[in-house]
């Protein structure tokens, strides 16, 4: 009798963890690297630092970046260049910006990172911006 009072319940986590899953979200790492390289790297360019490439950090390293959330020695935050704020206030300068303008922040910031991480030093196609 206790084994037909198991099934269902067992059926029902069964269903919920299946729900769970299917909301995540997948990263596109083509659409990161079309994101990095169009908008972070034209700034980078532009300023005295330079280009950063994906493969001049392991990781690690660009997964503590990431968590840190700081930008410019701490002047600013990364999250702040994927908002769609950002892409608005540049769009009519790059067309990457305009293109995703209605990408959710979130999304955008998976993308790049699964980029970053894929690029990176030790991941699995080390990439550089050229």
């Amino acid at each position: 009798m206790k084994s037909s009072k198991f099934l269902p319940v067992a059926a029902l986590i069964a269903l919920m963890g299946a729900s769970f899953a299917a909301q995540a979200y997948d990263a596109d790492w083509k659409r990161g690297r079309i994101y990095y390289r169009s908008v972070c790297t034209s700034c980078h360019t532009a300023a005295p630092i330079g280009a950063i490439n994906p493969s001049t950090k392991t990781k690690a390293d660009w997964s503590s970046y990431l968590m840190l959330d700081k930008h410019a020695k701490g002047k600013d935050t990364v999250n702040k260049y994927y908002t769609k704020e950002f892409r608005a206030s540049i769009k009519a300068t790059n067309k990457t910006a305009e293109k995703f303008a209605d990408v959710p922040d979130k999304e955008l910031a998976e993308d790049v990172k699964a980029f970053l991480l894929k690029g990176a030093k030790d991941g699995d196609s080390p990439a550089t911006c050229s």
